[in-house]
């Protein structure tokens, strides 16, 4: 296993780091800020049993890794109360914060989800009547989705509370590395946007 490999997002028994034994790690050391993080250790076990290896990617590739798994291992609570899961609640923020109808098509862009699960999840918002559909006049393979007043309602409700959630969850960091490391992602994310599919061939 690597270091990219996060903890199950399931709450199910997290799975080694290493495969197996730990080997020691003796008079190896690892230099900034991460040092004693879980991916630190992982980093240490690797530069043993490979020492020529460059871990650069690993520490970096891992710890999103491991942030958003331990995140997603925790929940968002107020969504919980609220019976929504995250990729539900993506949706419905999608519609309030454009302001106006959108296709499931664009949704799976807004959102970064697959079609099929844009679909299951439009469903089971329309049975709780937060979202609600209409076909296109011209075209009748269109569909156009809108939230209805007790969506529009639940998002404003949920959202204060929700940001409040997540600043907890990174109550550990000051504004300026709060800020550093908003700008250092969006730099990472924006080249990923533009390079995904070259890496993907």
């Amino acid at each position: 296993m690597t270091a990219t490999e996060g903890p199950s997002a399931t709450g199910g028994e997290e799975p080694s780091v290493t495969g197996g034994e730990e080997p020691s790690v003796t008079g190896v050391d690892l230099p900034g800020p991460g040092r004693g993080d879980t991916v630190a250790e992982v980093v240490r076990q690797w530069r043993v049993v490979h020492p020529g290896l460059d871990t650069g990617p690993m520490e970096v590739i891992g710890r999103i890794n491991r942030c958003a798994a331990l995140l997603q291992q925790a929940e968002d609570a107020p969504l919980r109360r609220a019976g929504l899961t995250r990729p539900e609640f993506d949706l419905l923020g999608a519609l309030r914060r454009t302001g106006h109808e959108l296709t499931p098509s664009e949704l799976a862009r807004e959102t970064f989800s697959s079609g099929a699960a844009v679909t299951k999840r439009l469903k089971q918002l329309t049975e709780r009547g937060l979202v609600e559909r209409r076909g296109d006049a011209r075209d009748r393979r269109v569909a156009h989705v809108r939230l209805t007043a007790p969506g529009r309602d639940l998002v404003d409700g949920i959202l204060p509370a929700q940001l409040a959630y997540e600043t907890a969850a990174l109550s550990g960091l000051d504004g300026p590395e709060l800020g550093e490391l908003a700008a250092l992602l969006g730099t990472l994310l924006g080249q990923l946007e533009g390079r995904l599919g070259a890496l993907r061939a």
